[in-house]
This record gives C-alpha cells, sequence and structure tokens, in this order.
C-alpha cells in the first residue's frame, strides 16, 4: 500500500511547492513504491493548460492583461516565452489533491456550458493519470469570447523597400 505525502506551502524549506508522493520501504515493498515522488506546482499548471487548449472551442488561455504581456515577452529576444503553457492556469497542490483554476477565451458560437465540461473533464483525466493526486475541483472563468473578425493583425514580412 502506497502512502501519499505531500510537501506544500512557503517557508524556507527547499520542498515548498512540490507535491511529494512517498511509498513503503524495505525489502518486501515492491520496486515501484521504494523512494520518493516530488512533483512541482508548475508540473501541474503545465499539465492542466496543454488539457485546457486541446479542447475544440477554446481559443486561448489567460486574462486580457496576461495574454497581451505574454505577447510582448514572445517577441522579445530573450523575453521567457516558454510560460505560455501556464498563461491563465493557477493550481493549488494540498496532501492528496489538486485544485485548478483556469481563465479562457472560448471561440464565438460554441456552447460555453459544453466547452466547460469538457475543459474540466479533460484537465481532470490528464492530471489525475500523469500525477496520481485527485482533482477536487477545476473553476473556470470565461474572460472572453473570440470573434472571426477579430484576428490578430500581422506584421508584414516584407520592408517597405526591397
Amino acid at each position: 500500500m502506497t502512502e501519499n505525502i505531500t510537501s506544500v506551502g512557503g517557508g524556507s524549506r527547499p520542498d515548498a511547492g512540490v507535491s511529494a508522493l512517498k511509498g513503503r520501504t524495505g525489502a518486501g515493498a515492491p520496486a515501484e513504491t521504494r523512494g520518493r515522488t516530488t512533483i512541482a506546482d508548475g508540473v501541474v499548471a503545465k499539465i492542466a493548460g496543454m488539457a485546457a487548449r486541446e479542447v475544440p472551442g477554446i481559443f486561448s488561455l489567460g486574462a486580457g492583461m496576461a495574454r497581451a504581456f505574454g505577447a510582448m515577452r514572445e517577441r522579445v529576444p530573450g523575453g521567457g516565452g516558454g510560460g505560455a503553457v501556464t498563461r491563465g492556469v493557477k493550481v493549488e497542490v494540498g496532501e492528496r489533491e489538486a485544485a485548478v483554476d483556469l481563465d479562457v477565451v472560448v471561440e464565438y458560437g460554441v456552447s460555453i456550458v459544453d466547452v466547460a465540461g469538457g475543459v474540466r473533464t479533460n484537465v481532470i483525466n490528464a492530471v489525475e493519470r500523469m500525477t496520481g493526486l485527485e482533482v477536487v475541483e477545476v473553476n473556470i472563468a470565461v474572460d472572453d469570447v473570440h470573434l472571426p473578425d477579430e484576428e490578430e493583425q500581422a506584421e508584414p514580412d516584407e520592408g517597405r523597400v526591397k
């Protein structure tokens, strides 16, 4: 039998903000339970972000300002565009459970209720399957609806002169 132990919270501990799954030890314990596995909050956030983006009807994640700053960061060389996966995702990891909060933008014309249900199902399945943590809730805030005529203005690839 595996015992789940979690280390979360602040303080000056080096393992703050991670979930630890610890198994039995000793010669009689199965090999897969010998030792400790830690899962950082950022890992759970990435899993949830990727799972939410897989659902049809989701245009993007993140509230308006977060998306705007993220777009600027991605254009600046060395600006750290790697945070795009977790933009709009907040997680709280407890002893054996996790809670996920998502800010989403949906496509115009889709059923928001159906999209939210699909996101919840996909996020719960992905996080529980990949981490072993029980997801107790997935809260979804729909911040905007993407309209077809709101396509982002692309910068011209060609200069003014040739």
